[in-house]
């Protein structure tokens, strides 16, 4: 798949010119509504899916086809982050009005750091091709692993970064508004929304280990990883506040997404054996996604929403 360097500087141009839109309507502190969110969200999805479609005209149905299943199991995977920035924020006592700002910074930190590891995947692949059996292998043990603790709770207080980070970085008990630091006699300290910040960066980092191994069994061409990510993750923010109050809802979610991280494992470790035609991956991945939405929904048609967390998340020393 041959990519000239003006479509590379198209979609980041995009990229960039939407993560500025985004931010200029948010610029006021305000609490996302649930129809806000939801405008967003199509318009971020459509985005996605547009550009898909453009893949598909441009360079054919197969590399359209290894775009949408890497955009579907990104944004299946994203939907695991909302469970966990929900996690964090609560934890945090993070007023609503503030969380859009966050998310803004900690989605604009994920492209950076997921383009770094799909750079250095692309390396490997083209210098190691038993690489791919390794992420395999990943894939197959990560899925199994969360299948088995699908249940498990984040517990932040026991997060090494936010530890370390805590004890070298002077800081403020209240929040300032929006920002992630102030001046207090002479000196710069953070704020809580600072270290609210560190935690969304480093479980989007530990997310990133997954996802990207699995998008690279789907295709090995860079610029479908990127785009195809980049494109999920751009509607994350929104996709927290459409969902955020739905989460109790979905309780089969993690058992879904285990199927998919198993599915494409095996499938990396199959390369040699069968390739795996993209139409069976697209139907496996999104049968997983409706299978464990449509279980999850029918499970908890009765079950109201709760805003009970678990006692180990109480945010009784932020220092």
């Amino acid at each position: 798949m041959d990519v000239p360097f003006w479509a590379w500087a198209a979609v980041l141009a995009v990229i960039v010119v939407m993560l500025a839109v985004d931010l200029f309507a948010h610029r006021t502190a305000h609490v996302v509504s649930v129809r806000e969110a939801a405008l967003w969200s199509a318009l971020w999805v459509g985005l996605g899916l547009g550009f898909g479609a453009v893949v598909w005209w441009a360079y054919g149905p197969q590399a359209g086809g290894e775009y949408y299943a890497g955009y579907l199991i990104e944004k299946s995977l994203a939907v695991d982050n909302v469970f966990v920035f929900a996690l964090i924020f609560t934890y945090f006592a993070v007023p609503r009005e503030y969380q859009h700002r966050v998310l803004f910074y900690g989605v604009l930190g994920a492209l950076v750091f997921r383009a770094i590891f799909i750079a250095g995947g692309a390396v490997l692949i083209e210098n190691f091709a038993w690489i791919l059996y390794v992420f395999g292998a990943f894939l197959v043990y990560t899925g199994w692993k969360m299948f088995r603790h699908r249940d498990d709770q984040l517990d932040p207080s026991r997060n090494p970064v936010l530890r370390w980070v805590k004890k070298r970085v002077p800081s403020t008990e209240e929040y300032h508004g929006q920002k992630f630091w102030v001046r207090r006699a002479g000196r710069w300290v953070a704020t809580p929304l600072f270290f609210v910040l560190v935690m969304v960066e480093t479980t989007d980092i530990i997310f990133a280990v997954d996802s990207i191994p699995a998008i690279f069994a789907v295709t090995q061409e860079p610029f479908l990883v990127f785009t195809s990510n980049a494109f999920a993750i751009l509607g994350l923010r929104a996709m927290y506040f459409l969902l955020a109050d739905l989460m109790h809802r979905f309780v089969f979610l993690k058992a879904g997404l285990a199927v998919i991280l198993v599915f494409v494992g095996i499938k990396m470790l199959l390369l040699d054996v069968w390739k795996v035609p993209i139409w069976l991956s697209l139907t496996v991945i999104a049968a997983s996604i409706a299978v464990a939405v449509a279980a999850s929904l029918r499970a908890t048609r009765e079950r109201p929403a709760t805003t009970e967390t678990d006692p180990r998340l109480d945010p009784i020393d932020r220092r």
